[in-house]
């Protein structure tokens, strides 16, 4: 069945958006309606309880939630990622073990990645894996800007277990990186939410860290050493960071059209017109981040990187844009519309950032 939103979890979604701007604290409350929605099970496969969605189904699911609450739609995304690259290099073992839990949300899980001095490209790991006498790992380090952080159940944690590979230095993570699947109740296992962001408050984005964190080699996710493989599968799956910023557009897009309708801005041909620069905009993005899920193109992976950077570009843009139309009205810190455009530019940091994802485009060019 295919998942969908329902409109009383659309309103609780929306609500919620609204609380945790304020607190800047994840909503645990509107996160256990998501859990129990049936939307964790979009990108699991059919034969482990899931939707068996693909990449065009996951933007749209993800597009969906962002309309209303982009934070949980970032934690949807890490969600399914998360889920995809469990489907495509889980063992068997990993896959009975864990896509189950993830499609009926008792699990939700995040990517730890990312760490201070690590560089976008991921390359420089000071965290590192360990191989145990006894066949496991040690796994010690901490890992910044991590969503989900206090509320994932399993993280996905990228680490050094080899040398990295000083003649390959232009890609997405190094050589001698490992994948393991961790969940959050592993001992030495420590969360942290002192970061207070400006965009994306509700997405419980903080550091995890590591300290003598053991885990069996069973907990390994694909080849020691060959992360890099793993993640340039993240980019031809189709699935895009661009969904989250078209539906942080769309919202905005939609405080427009109502602000216009209630002052009777659309009877001037000007507002009119306004709005239909915007609305193709904003359809201009939809489309492009709908051919990457579609995995048409020749190299879809450069597809998605593409769809991120024009998505999370035109959904600044369309904010700003709004942010005219409405005056005085949006320049109040209550109004939705100040949250949209942090929640925007937000998308534009994330992983591949923006910078990071105009270099791999370049990169296809010099093949």
């Amino acid at each position: 069945m295919r998942p969908c939103l329902t409109p009383d979890l659309r309103a609780k979604l929306r609500e919620s958006a609204e609380r945790t701007a304020r607190s800047g604290e994840p909503d645990h409350e509107a996160l256990t309606d998501f859990r129990k929605s049936g939307l964790p099970a979009t990108a699991v496969p059919a034969g482990y309880g899931g939707a068996g969605g693909d990449g065009r189904e996951i933007n749209r699911v993800v597009e969906e939630l962002a309309t209303v609450n982009p934070s949980v739609a970032i934690i949807a995304f890490q969600h399914f990622a998360v889920s995809s690259r469990i489907a495509e290099w889980g063992t068997e073992q990993q896959k009975s073990d864990l896509l189950p839990l993830l499609a009926d949300g008792t699990y939700l899980a995040a990517s730890a990645w990312s760490e201070t001095g690590a560089g976008a490209a991921k390359q420089n790991l000071s965290s590192t894996g360990t191989r145990r006498a006894d066949g496991g790992w040690e796994l010690n380090g901490a890992k910044s800007f991590t969503t989900g952080v206090s509320i994932a159940d399993l993280y996905l944690v990228l680490v050094q277990t080899g040398r990295p590979d000083e003649g390959a230095r232009r890609t997405y993570g190094a050589a001698g990186q490992t994948f393991f699947l961790v969940t959050a109740d592993t001992s030495g296992v420590v969360p942290d939410l002192s970061l207070d962001l400006a965009g994306m408050r509700g997405s419980a984005t903080g550091f995890v860290s590591m300290e003598r964190c053991v885990v069996p080699d069973g907990n390994r996710l694909g080849p020691e050493g060959r992360a890099p493989e793993i993640i340039a599968g993240v980019r031809t799956s189709g699935a895009t960071l661009g969904a989250v910023a078209v539906g942080a557009a769309q919202a905005a897009f939609d405080l427009a059209v109502d602000h216009a309708e209630r002052r009777g801005l659309t009877e001037r041909p000007t507002v009119r017109h306004r709005l239909v620069d915007l609305a193709t905009r904003l359809e201009s993005a939809r489309a492009i981040v709908e051919r990457a899920g579609a995995r048409v193109s020749a190299d879809p992976g450069t597809t998605t990187l593409h769809s991120k950077l024009y998505a999370s570009t035109a959904a600044e843009e369309i904010c700003l844009g709004v942010a005219r139309m409405l005056g005085s009205a949006g320049y109040v810190t209550s109004s939705r519309l100040n949250l949209l455009l942090a929640d925007a530019r937000a998308v534009a940091l994330m992983g591949p950032t923006n910078d990071l994802a105009r270099e791999l485009v370049a990169l296809t060019w010099q093949s």
